[in-house]
């Protein structure tokens, strides 16, 4: 078996771990956004209020929807930080591998 072959599959495996990393951080965001749109219906502002003559005030469901936000990205942030720490360090590598054995396995051009 020569050295090429087995340099391809080995980034080709690296390349693969990187983007398993990828779509779990993607599916974090996709849950958050979920819950939040999810929690909208509750943090619109009652009708009455406007039968009564005074308007509801934008500003107040922006407020509240940026901290409902705040706080459910705050309760999933030490999983975003991980697995983003995890992102960088599987590039960093892919990049270094690239690098030291880019001829070798014809993947110089990708640079």
């Amino acid at each position: 078996m020569t050295l090429a072959p087995q340099l391809r599959r080995e980034l080709s495996r690296m390349e693969e771990a990187r983007r398993q990393t990828q779509r779990q951080l993607e599916l974090l965001d996709r849950q958050i956004t979920r819950c939040m749109t999810a929690l909208i219906p509750g943090l619109l502002p009652r009708r009455n209020h406007y039968r009564r003559g005074k308007a509801p005030d934008p500003s107040v469901f922006l407020a509240t929807y940026r901290a409902q936000l705040a706080a459910l990205t705050a309760e999933r942030q030490p999983e975003i930080d991980a697995l983003s720490r995890k992102l960088a360090r599987q590039e960093r590598a892919i990049a270094r591998f690239v690098e030291c054995h880019g001829e070798a396995t014809g993947m110089d051009e990708r640079i």
